[in-house]
């Protein structure tokens, strides 16, 4: 099993909740744990900790980091930003710092829980087992049956104690997973409860119905959930301090479950984008981890760009397109990996291929109509196993060079002959011997005389060698067809009678001249 490096824990709680300040050995190190700091006991051994100097300022450090290193820990983590950078470096630990006014259980809580996320153990509903557990305990003291809610109303967790007074509203919202919509006073109750900082009581919305305590569920300023509680008329008489109490533990698992969640999205990216270069160390290991088995196809989605060449924001919409990439993924397969790369959003879609299209398209839609930004999708072939969605993946990149606002989805078999001319094109033109030739003396003509040699050309390529049908294409009498030829042959040396010369003429003229198809 892989363990947690010092980047994956970076991007799970990086950001404003955890500032990297350096980190001389790289972000590869592992980090096994993070352990409190006791300036009364010397430092244990620990190969790969993760240090939170209770304590100790953040300027005076210095003599930590260097009893960390001797220890073998990988960091250190300081409260407040001007912890010894220098020393940090010249030790070669890793030095890390939280705000000042972050309290270290939570601080320790967030990076355990992290650290000992696995993505192999990692489900759908990772953590959801201690909410329900938590549900149960807040229903036994507070005496009424009680729900826990993400910030949309579905309900993640609820209690099973036996006796306590229920309504139709938690059956339904229990059978659906869903709080059930009930109008404009529903709205409001919501409203109320997230502005609110205390547990509220809050009545009963239709006839047949009990009134509620709830309270929201909060960590560092972003609401996470709510947690309800149904008031049959016997809850207990410290129900409200109960309820609190259980809230401030439901945001810690929240927190817990998320960091879960996105440590096995990180990590599971980061596998499915060696599967994608080819560098995996064992290309059907790492298909098996993501879940993946049998014949695939890479499809690659990327953001249309306008006239002037970006998107407002590219980089946080290329995000939220990988967000809505890997929705509907996993709505329809499952636990699915997804990966941004380059601006490219590429997701491995498994199965022979009948729906695949489809799929690419109804994304394409609700990606446009969610980021107010056009998208497009490139299927790759379909492969038989892992080990060829390398090859899927290359595909994938060349049809997304040749789709366009008339074209937005395509698999390679619809764009074959495209993209072959796409590939032909950059052979011929990193080889000399293939791009010399008399294309450059039909073109060099034209620019100077203001001819359309080339284009007659490619129009009677085009015909199949027919006169009358390259007359029509170029929208001229077959006469001045006829003498534009006789002209090309004489002025730029074509020996349009050699069928060999003929067809490298012709591919040199569309692959790496750039004419495209004739139309009348």
């Amino acid at each position: 099993m892989d363990v947690c490096t010092l980047g994956d824990l970076l991007d799970v709680v990086g950001g404003p909740a955890l500032r990297l300040h350096t980190a001389p050995a790289g972000q590869a190190v592992p980090v096994t744990e993070a352990v409190l700091y006791d300036g009364r006991t010397p430092l244990p051994r620990l190969p790969g900790a993760l240090l939170l100097a209770v304590g100790v300022p953040a300027a005076g450090a210095g003599p930590l980091l260097r009893a960390a290193a001797e220890a073998g820990l990988t960091g250190v983590v300081v409260r407040g930003a001007d912890g010894p950078v220098a020393e940090a470096e010249a030790h070669g630990v890793a030095l890390l710092s939280v705000a000042e006014d972050a309290a270290w259980h939570h601080v320790h809580l967030l990076l355990a829980s992290a650290i000992a996320a696995r993505p192999t153990a990692v489900a759908p509903d990772s953590g959801l087992g201690d909410l329900f557990a938590l549900a149960d305990a807040i229903a036994t003291a507070t005496g009424g049956a009680t729900a826990i809610e993400d910030p949309r109303q579905r309900i993640l967790a609820y209690s099973t104690v036996p006796g306590q007074p229920i309504d139709e509203d938690r059956r339904q919202g229990i059978l659906g997973r869903q709080v059930p919509t009930t109008g404009t006073e529903n709205t409001e109750q919501y409203r109320r409860l997230f502005a609110a900082d205390r547990p509220l009581r809050l009545p009963a919305l239709t006839d047949g119905d009990l009134p509620r305590l709830a309270m929201p569920v909060r960590a560092g300023g972003e609401t996470l959930g709510s947690v309800w509680v149904v008031d049959g008329g016997a809850l207990a008489p410290d129900a409200e301090d109960t309820l609190a109490q259980g809230a401030s533990t439901a945001a810690l698992l929240l927190l817990r479950a998320r960091a879960a969640r996105e440590l096995a999205r990180h990590r599971g990216g980061e596998l499915l984008r060696r599967l994608l270069d080819g560098t995996a160390a064992d290309a059907t290991t790492a298909a098996e981890r993501l879940g993946l088995a049998g014949p695939a196809r890479v499809a690659a989605f990327v953001l249309a760009l306008d006239s002037a060449g970006s998107v407002p924001d590219t980089e946080r919409t290329a995000s939220r397109l990988l967000d809505v990439v890997r929705l509907q993924c996993e709505a329809r397969y499952g636990r699915h990996a997804g990966v941004l790369v380059d601006g490219v959003v590429y997701a491995v879609l498994p199965g022979p291929g009948e729906r695949h299209k489809r799929l690419a398209e109804d994304i394409v839609a609700r990606a446009g109509q969610a980021l107010r930004v056009p998208v497009r999708a490139a299927l790759g072939e379909v492969v038989p196993d892992a080990e060829g969605l390398a090859h899927s993946r290359a595909d994938a990149d060349l049809v997304l060079r040749v789709l366009d606002a008339r074209l937005p989805v395509a698999t390679v078999d619809e764009v074959r002959a495209r993209v072959t001319l796409l590939r032909l094109a950059e052979v011929m033109a990193g080889r000399r011997e293939l791009s010399a030739g008399a294309w450059r003396r039909v073109l060099a003509y034209d620019a100077g005389h203001g001819t359309e040699y080339a284009r007659t050309l490619v129009c009677w390529f085009d015909a199949g060698c027919d006169m009358a049908g390259a007359a029509k294409l170029l929208a001229v009498h077959p006469n001045t067809c006829r003498y534009r030829l006789r002209q090309l042959q004489q002025h730029a040396g074509v020996d349009l009678d050699d069928p060999d010369e003929r067809l490298v003429l012709w591919l040199q003229l569309r692959a790496l001249a750039g004419l495209g198809p004739a139309t009348p």
